[in-house]
């Protein structure tokens, strides 16, 4: 039986799961977690940590069909302006209730489009930012860039104020296919935005790409990654899109049926996948490729590759805070999330109060699960020593837990005294066989394709 028969028997071409950046996921969150929770956790960051921290700014010019992300478009600044002054209410907040010495080992500014600012608004949150805590030296900036809406003076503005890395979304080069997804951006117009960044000594990129869009066919994907290949990134996330038009209505807008098969899916990945492994990006995971020296590969190396709500990290402090509406915050001790709707999240700010709306207080099993899951998503195998010596879990209850997933994925699954791996290919099916930890009940949320 061929590798694809035996993925089609697994329902993987059916079957619909999370992309595990959190777990739980976020659908199961509940309002059990309120604000005297978040700032309960702010009070109990140890003096001298380093935290990270994420920024949401919520508005994007134009909508663009794809995306399921929380944003509103706005053609003036004043939603903008009205927003930045309570995200600083916020900051301020925070501020006043962080221990002394606390330091940022990330800061990301994501959206949304964060470069709508003007560059005075830019500089007026850099500073309220790292007034209430400065980035450490060997610190990340980090911000998600629309080359449709950057110009000089805003990058003069983000790289005085420390941006190290920048984040340019891509999606694809093909005009029908940007024109299906609302999302008019050309080749040009993106390689001046990255010439622009790296002349300000701004080296470090990332860039984003989807497959599994409209009309998208194997050649049509391998001319976009050709064309983003000779912009050099440094690191890339090949993300499938997912349609959900349920959950964001804007997708509606996407002919349902120019949208490619599951196998045909599989397909463009595995075709825009050989082509940044000949140009000698390393694999991270099971969506992300990176130049040998960038953070993840070394990370990967390192055996400290983490996953965050950005996707792949190699950041590993405790604590991060996310600021903004509908942003998520992780702490040792659970989640919290802000309310989404930019007005709720304003009129609790203004009432001088966090906005946090929902979340989830891990317990001791959440812990282990999580630890297993994100062990699959980073290193396809879950080391038995590590498990069991960090968790409340004899070894032969965590073989039960082994043998119980293994049995649902025959021949890609490797047993051994060292713990549970997935062979190399049984890899697109990691989403599923990391399900297999999961505890919760999935039936309820709308999740995105396995593949």
């Amino acid at each position: 039986m061929s590798t694809e028969s035996q993925l089609t028997r697994l329902g993987l071409f059916d079957a619909r799961v999370p992309r595990y950046t959190s777990y739980p996921t976020a659908p199961h969150f509940s309002a059990s977690v309120d604000d005297g929770d978040f700032t309960g956790w702010i009070d109990q960051i140890a003096p001298g940590s380093r935290i990270s921290l994420y920024i949401h700014v919520p508005f994007c010019r134009r909508l663009c069909w794809f995306c399921a992300c929380r944003t509103q478009g706005t053609r003036s600044d004043a939603p903008v302006r009205a927003y930045l002054d309570t995200l600083k209410a916020e900051i301020g907040m925070l501020a006043r209730r962080l221990p002394e010495g606390v330091t940022l080992s990330r800061l990301h500014w994501g959206g949304g489009t964060p470069t709508l600012l003007t560059p005075d608004m830019m500089r007026e949150l850099a500073d309220t930012i790292f007034s209430a805590a400065p980035l450490h030296d060997d610190g990340e900036f980090s911000v998600e860039i629309d080359p449709n809406e950057i110009d000089e003076a805003r990058l003069d503005v983000l790289a005085a104020a420390g941006m190290n890395r920048a984040s340019i979304g891509i999606q694809d080069f093909d005009p029908q296919i940007q024109s299906v997804i609302g999302r008019i951006q050309s080749y040009d117009v993106t390689r001046d935005a990255v010439d622009l960044i790296r002349s300000r000594g701004i080296d470090s990129l990332n860039a984003d790409i989807l497959y599994g869009l409209p009309h998208q066919s194997n050649e049509r994907i391998a001319e976009s990654v050709q064309k983003l290949l000779s912009l050099s990134p440094d690191r890339v996330a090949l993300y499938g899109y997912a349609h959900v038009p349920w959950m964001a209505r804007r997708q509606s807008m996407i002919p349902a049926d120019a949208l490619p098969t599951p196998e045909a899916r599989l397909k463009l990945y595995e075709t825009a996948k050989k082509l940044f492994l000949w140009d000698n990006y390393r694999e991270i995971g099971i969506d992300h490729f990176a130049r040998a020296e960038d953070g993840l590969a070394v990370a990967l190396d390192a055996g400290k590759l983490r996953r965050n709500f950005q996707g792949y990290t190699d950041d590993t402090a405790p604590v991060l805070i996310g600021l903004g509406a509908s942003s998520i915050s992780k702490f040792p001790q659970g989640y919290a999330q802000n309310l989404s709707g930019t007005s709720d999240y304003t009129a609790r700010i203004r009432d001088g109060r966090f906005a946090t709306g929902r979340g989830h207080t891990f317990t001791e099993d959440d812990n282990l699960r999580a630890r297993m899951i994100e062990a699959l998503m980073c290193d396809f195998r879950i080391d038995a020593a590590e498990i069991t010596e960090t968790f409340d879990i004899s070894k032969a209850r965590l073989n039960e837990m082994f043998q119980e997933v293994a049995d649902g994925f025959p021949g890609f699954i490797d047993l051994s005294n060292e713990g549970f791996a997935i062979v190399e290919e049984g890899r697109p099916l990691t989403r599923m066989i990391a399900r297999g930890f999961d505890a919760y009940d999935l039936s309820k949320a709308g999740h995105s394709s396995a593949i």
